[in-house]
């Protein structure tokens, strides 16, 4: 009778605490970024998710990993610096003027057609910083395209994984 009860009360807790507990699903995309021709070192670029007020929600990758020239990426530095999330496992080389670079992201399912935002940002030394090089919601239409640019970035293209 005794072990019934732990049962059920094991059970029951377990329901309890895995009842409320969310796994984010998510789907993992090829991200290549198309460079523009310029001169100068490689581009330190950010991606990130916004939220509808473009606010960050989080990072999702950083070319380019030395710490150093992270404050020149202006905006996300301003909420990296107060976060100090480890992005050691996001970071990849700087891309060169020209180049192009293929990495994978992973994108909540629930930030898709919910209002959230990607930004690429993108700074190269002694050059510019472009707060939203690429900016775009988060929808699955614009997932499926070509995205131009404003800065260092000639476009960028997302491949379903």
């Amino acid at each position: 009778m005794m072990a019934k009860k732990i049962f059920a009360l094991v059970l029951i807790s377990s329901l309890f605490l895995f009842g409320f507990t969310r796994i984010a699903e998510e789907t993992s995309f090829k991200c290549m970024i198309q460079m523009k021709n310029y001169t100068g070192e490689g581009a330190y670029i950010v991606i990130s998710v916004l939220d509808k007020n473009d606010k960050y929600v989080e990072t999702l990758y950083v070319q380019g990993d030395d710490e150093e020239w992270y404050s020149d990426i202006t905006e996300w530095w301003n909420f990296q610096g107060k976060v100090r999330a480890d992005i050691d496992a996001i970071t990849g080389a700087t891309i060169s003027g020209g180049n192009r670079a293929i990495s994978v992201i992973k994108i909540d399912n629930d930030k898709i057609d919910q209002g959230y935002k990607l930004r690429f940002e993108s700074a190269v030394e002694d050059q510019e910083y472009y707060k939203d090089d690429v900016q775009f919601e988060l929808t699955s239409e614009n997932l499926k395209n070509k995205i131009e640019g404003k800065g260092f970035i000639r476009y960028i293209r997302l491949i379903s994984q």
